[in-house]
């Protein structure tokens, strides 16, 4: 299968994304068993296998197409409360992403987080503090959006990913108020929301493709940028 330039760099983020997950899905289980039902790990690693399968199938021209093929991988096919959630990020970005279009720059990527975030707290009514992956999700917004759009993409992915790391480090701290760890009580005291770790690998894995992400946040990819196709 070719692969267009433009969309080679959303792919790699997508399978590090998924290579993250596949190498974690243990430790996400475990965490979900503390607090919820026990599936988000097996929820999202589904999820990533069904985006994978549409990406080696082939996806529509341009960056957009990775995060389409994402975005109905998980709203399509897999279940649970969480899928749907990573389902509306990554179809928000997509849109933005398309929009942007050759002008795709860290604010047009900013928005697109901004609108998945606005999306997940329409559907979930979760704000920050309630412990969800919203407490991830929203300084990693608030990182990306603080940046001009001709900004460093290597700094900007890093920053926001630190951002959501410590938003998944403020969530062993809170007492759950929303989703299944709600239903638990004390018993969700000092474990992180799996979900916000899940938003953690998301944005690690946007800032260890950045060689790749890079060009395609300054313009138009030259024929000669290596391409990252897997972690």
């Amino acid at each position: 299968m070719s692969v267009r330039p433009e969309s080679a760099s959303t792919d790699g983020w997508i399978r590090r994304f998924a290579a993250s997950a596949a190498a974690t899905e243990a430790e996400l289980t475990a965490l979900d068993q503390q607090v919820g039902d026990g599936d988000f790990g097996t929820n999202l690693l589904a999820g990533l296998d069904a985006t994978l399968r549409r990406l080696d199938q082939g996806t529509a021209p341009g960056a957009a197409g990775p995060l389409e093929a994402a975005a109905a991988a998980f709203l399509d096919e897999v279940g649970g409360t969480s899928g749907p959630l990573f389902g509306l990020l990554f179809q928000e970005m997509a849109v933005a992403v398309a929009a942007a279009g050759d002008a795709l720059d860290i604010a047009a990527l900013a928005s697109g987080a901004g609108n998945g975030l606005a999306a997940i707290q329409r559907v979930g009514e979760a704000s920050v503090g309630d412990k969800t992956l919203v407490d991830a999700l929203a300084p990693a917004v608030m990182a990306l959006g603080s940046f001009p759009p001709a900004a460093d993409p290597a700094g900007a992915l890093a920053r926001a990913a630190d951002a959501a790391w410590e938003g998944v480090g403020s969530t062993t701290r809170l007492t759950a108020r929303r989703g299944r760890a709600s239903y638990v009580g004390d018993r969700a005291a000092g474990v992180p929301d799996p979900g916000a770790v899940g938003i953690g690998l998301l944005f690690s894995a946007a800032a260890g493709t950045v060689s790749s992400l890079e060009p395609l946040l300054r313009g138009p990819v030259p024929d000669d940028v290596p391409v990252e196709r897997s972690a």
